[in-house]
């Protein structure tokens, strides 16, 4: 049987070595240092090399670790065998919020969750600049920095603090944008960070009272998710939701969840 505590603490370690050699790029790129990038979606969906070394670096020590698992990466898709029924893949982002990365702006980081049959069981996010770790292991609740998270308890949806985030291409940031305009009025006041799984973990600390967004990947919200949800947040994952939108997830606290996402759904989340 599968230890899922184990698996959060190779998670963690795996995420944690992946970060110093993000924060070392990071510093090399602050200095004045170039740095490869290329595109891929779209002009704005930018990869550099500190992203191919990341994962490269987490796919070695998962082979160390745990040989024979299966591997769904971000920029080297699926690698190595095992998975499958009842085995362990993991699912990693070796850099959450690559653009951040890019400008310098601290909000990115490094994403590394186990699934088992499709189901996030053990997951860590690691932070780079500020060395932060947030790891959720399920059925057992997450942490930051080992301190137990709760997310938070906003009494009305009018005193929701809502994030999201937006697509790289322009047609569909559009929708999202009339989206927001039309929430704008109904929470407290939305925000965008830029890193999708320091969204969901800010969920989990109560930093935000929810999370919206589409067009997210497996390993953009496999780790987060699974923290979030660990935290008391009620959580609706892509293609769970028909009336949010197929690509759609969801994570709230528990006492606006249903207002919200009424409210999303009245002001056109699924159109976009």
């Amino acid at each position: 049987m599968t230890d899922e505590r184990t698996l959060t603490e190779i998670a963690e370690t795996v995420a944690a070595d992946a970060a110093a050699l993000v924060r070392e790029r990071h510093a090399d790129l602050r200095g004045g240092g170039a740095m490869n990038v290329g595109t891929k979606s779209s002009a704005t969906d930018v990869v550099t090399a500190a992203d191919t070394e990341s994962e490269r670096l987490i796919r070695a020590r998962l082979a160390e670790l745990r040989p024979g698992d299966a591997v769904l990466g971000e920029e080297e898709g699926n690698g190595a065998t095992g998975g499958g029924s009842g085995g362990v893949t993991w699912v990693v982002d070796p850099i959450d919020g690559t653009v951040n990365f890019l400008y310098g702006y601290p909000a990115f980081a490094v994403s590394v969750a186990a699934q088992i049959d499709g189901v996030s069981v053990a997951g860590a996010v690691v932070e780079p600049v500020s060395g932060r770790r947030w790891t959720g292991t399920t059925g057992a609740g997450a942490w930051l920095d080992g301190v137990p998270l709760r997310c938070g308890s906003p009494d009305n949806l009018d005193l929701t603090l809502l994030a999201t985030g937006f697509a790289y291409r322009s047609e569909r940031r559009q929708r999202q944008a009339r989206l927001v305009a039309a929430m704008l009025g109904r929470v407290r006041d939305i925000r965008r960070g830029g890193s999708s799984a320091l969204d969901l973990c800010a969920v989990a600390a109560g930093w935000v009272d929810a999370y919206c967004e589409h067009g997210l990947s497996r390993w953009d919200w496999a780790a987060g998710a699974l923290i979030a949800a660990e935290a008391g947040a009620r959580v609706s994952l892509p293609g769970t939701d028909s009336e949010l939108g197929a690509d759609a997830i969801l994570a709230s606290a528990p006492t606006v969840a249903d207002p919200l996402r009424a409210a999303l759904i009245d002001c056109g989340v699924a159109e976009v």
